[in-house]
């Protein structure tokens, strides 16, 4: 009586387990779970942007602090930028994130462009660190910003097709919200970085 108890729970299970991979079930779990490993690398790398920023402002205001309305615009996006909450999985949300986002970069493109105009900032051994950090952390949220983008493609597509769109409504998973392809191009760029040494004053 056991051992057919046994075999029949086998039996259960292996019919379960068959469904589920005919069904996309398996696939949509791990579609899903790479697109919140995805967005968690996103966070991570624009996290590390905002942690760069500090230094880069106050030692930019060493050699320029005449310049408080860039030292200003910067340090007020990334106030902004790391107050928004964001939720990836409404769009609106998102939306409001990647505007943010946005406007911090702009803020930072700025910054860089002034020190273009203090030759000594330019040379000083802690500003040129802090743009090297800059520009690989920049390299670093494209990356993880285009994955993140290809995992909920693949995921969508995932969940719309027959018959994994069956067992996606009845599990309750719905359609991901994604980064806005609207100037993506221009927001995905990195600030420039010039480590060209200063030209020599003429006599």
């Amino acid at each position: 009586m056991k051992s057919w108890v046994r075999l029949m729970r086998f039996s259960v299970l292996a019919w379960v387990a068959v469904m589920a991979s005919g069904c996309g079930y398996n696939t949509i779990q791990v579609l899903d779970e790479q697109t919140k490993s995805g967005w968690s690398e996103v966070l991570n790398q624009y996290q590390r942007r905002a942690d760069l920023i500090p230094n880069l402002v106050n030692t930019v205001k060493g050699y320029a602090q005449q310049e408080q309305s860039v030292l200003i615009g910067v340090t007020e996006a990334r106030a902004k930028a790391t107050q928004v909450k964001v939720d990836a999985g409404d769009a609106q949300s998102l939306k409001n994130y990647q505007k943010a986002q946005g406007e911090l970069s702009g803020a930072l493109s700025r910054l860089l462009m002034v020190s273009e105009n203090y030759p000594q900032l330019k040379s000083d051994q802690n500003f040129r660190d802090l743009q090297a950090q800059l520009e690989g952390t920049e390299n670093r949220i494209t990356v993880a910003r285009n994955r993140y983008i290809q995992s909920v493609q693949e995921y969508n597509v995932q969940i719309r097709q027959f018959p994994a769109n069956l067992t996606a409504k009845m599990f309750g998973y719905t359609i991901k919200p994604n980064f806005s392809v609207e100037n993506e191009a221009v927001i995905a760029k990195p600030p420039s970085v010039d480590f060209a040494a200063p030209a020599p004053k003429p006599n």
